[in-house]
């Protein structure tokens, strides 16, 4: 039987962090050990005291690092305690928890050392915008790192100890979702995509990548790519 561990990076998501925490299932067929971590980013609300109260696992960032940094944290934990599949999972509410057996399942099989869940594989209602953005970063990957994405983006994603040991996270940022192609492709890790669901709220549209911020990713990713 296996471990795993559900990762939340979360920042100042006290409106929502609670009940994420309680949407993850208790068990899931075949894993015998299953530890909730959040990655408390440097919250300057609640985030932490919830988590806290919830009874799992929590660490907390002085300062906020980003997404990048927060995955990082959670790679060392995963790693120090050895669980066979680490899963992560955002924290404003997006992902339906019960997504997360869909992540673990070709782990669990041996069929991928890395899974990315694709909101663009399931028939959803994603706003046109955030459509664009995705097309745009899944591009920009490709072009990068030579790995194709239907949703480079995605933050319900799964990874084998094995993929764990091998992949480096150097960008601290949300640059950090691209750069992991890089790492599929320079270890040569096997990737799978499952259909993921979405859950689009006005909260959760606030979250995550901006059209804005993509010159400045690039830049980042630009200079990841040749280092």
């Amino acid at each position: 039987m296996h471990s795993a561990l559900i990762m939340i990076p979360a920042y100042n998501e006290s409106i929502m962090i609670g009940n994420v925490i309680n949407s993850i299932p208790k068990k899931i067929k075949g894993i015998a050990k299953l530890d909730i971590l959040v990655v408390d980013d440097g919250s300057i609300d609640r985030t932490y005291d919830i988590a806290k109260s919830k009874g799992i696992k929590v660490l907390k960032h002085v300062i906020n690092r980003g997404l990048g940094g927060a995955l990082a944290t959670a790679f060392e934990f995963a790693k120090l305690q050895k669980y066979d599949f680490m899963v992560t999972f955002d924290a404003d509410g997006q992902h339906d928890s019960r997504d997360i057996n869909k992540i673990l399942r070709p782990l669990v099989d041996r069929e991928a050392d890395v899974v990315i869940g694709s909101r663009m594989l399931f028939a959803n209602s994603m706003p046109f915008l955030r459509k664009v953005i995705n097309r745009i970063s899944n591009i920009i990957t490709y072009v990068l790192f030579n790995v194709w994405s239907t949703d480079s983006q995605s933050g319900l994603r799964g990874f084998s100890l094995f993929a764990l040991r091998k992949i480096r996270i150097r960008t601290q940022r949300m640059e950090v979702s691209s750069e992991i192609f890089k790492e599929i492709s320079r270890n040569r890790l096997q990737m799978k995509e499952v259909p993921t669901h979405s859950i689009y709220t006005n909260y959760s549209l606030t979250k995550g990548q901006r059209i804005s911020n993509a010159p400045n990713v690039f830049w980042k990713l630009l200079l990841n790519r040749f280092t």
